[in-house]
């Protein structure tokens, strides 16, 4: 190609800077090459083609739901299984059957119905033995229903009862033994009370006497309050 004398000397040398690289494409065939990868398919590069599978598989074959590292190594539970166990455990327990006529619902109890337990429970303490000590204790909600916590007469557990955490054993009227956890701290019973409480269908209005028989065992005599047309309290 023939360059015009006219052009300035920078469009001269851009002419023929252009082609001069035509030549060199001419040379290596480079149009053709072009041409040829155009028209040829496409072809996914390895990184596409992998995540194209992982995609796939995931469709194919949902993964199941993660699990936390921790909750990972823990057995399944079948609550079947579970309720079953259960019932067995339920039907181990040396705990009696509470009498339904002390767990029915009576309503609010009269005040009373509260005195008059009360009243019946200091008459039997009075008939007691009095070689041994012995206190009334009027039964309150949260001995009975929330909490099972019962706190005994501070005077009489600084004067009779251990210094120290102890256990203390609870003999009903049929002689039947049960251990309770003595808090000497606390002047109460904790754990082992509830198991007394609730075989024995203490509610709420109820009294009762407790005589130290022994040093760490007390005889306990139940009152039953109950609501009834004259709002008596029975034995």
């Amino acid at each position: 190609m023939a360059i015009d004398k006219g052009m300035s000397p920078y469009e001269a040398a851009r002419e023929r800077t252009v082609e001069e690289n035509k030549r060199k494409m001419e040379a290596l065939n480079l149009r053709h090459l072009s041409a040829a990868l155009a028209l040829a398919p496409k072809t996914p590069s390895p990184m596409k083609q992998k995540r194209r599978r992982i995609v796939e598989a995931a469709v194919v074959a949902p993964s199941p739901p993660r699990r936390s590292r921790r909750l990972a190594n823990l057995p399944e539970v079948k609550y079947a299984e579970g309720a079953s166990n259960g019932s067995e455990r339920m039907k181990r327990s040396p705990r009696k059957p509470i009498d339904s006529i002390y767990l029915a619902t009576r309503g609010s109890i009269s005040m009373e119905a509260r005195l008059e337990a009360a009243r019946k429970a200091e008459e039997l303490e009075s008939q007691l033995d009095p070689e041994f000590p012995s206190f009334v204790k009027p039964m309150l909600h949260s001995h009975v229903v929330r909490g099972f916590w019962l706190g005994l007469p501070r005077h009489f557990c600084e004067t009779y009862l251990p210094k120290r955490d102890a256990i203390v054993t609870l003999v009903d009227e049929k002689d039947e033994e049960f251990d309770t956890n003595y808090l000497a701290y606390k002047n109460g019973l904790s754990g082992g009370w509830a198991g007394f409480a609730l075989d024995h269908g203490l509610l709420d209005g109820d009294a009762t006497v407790f005589q130290l028989i022994k040093p760490t065992t007390f005889k306990v005599h139940i009152i039953r309050a109950t609501v009834g047309d004259g709002n008596e309290a029975t034995k």
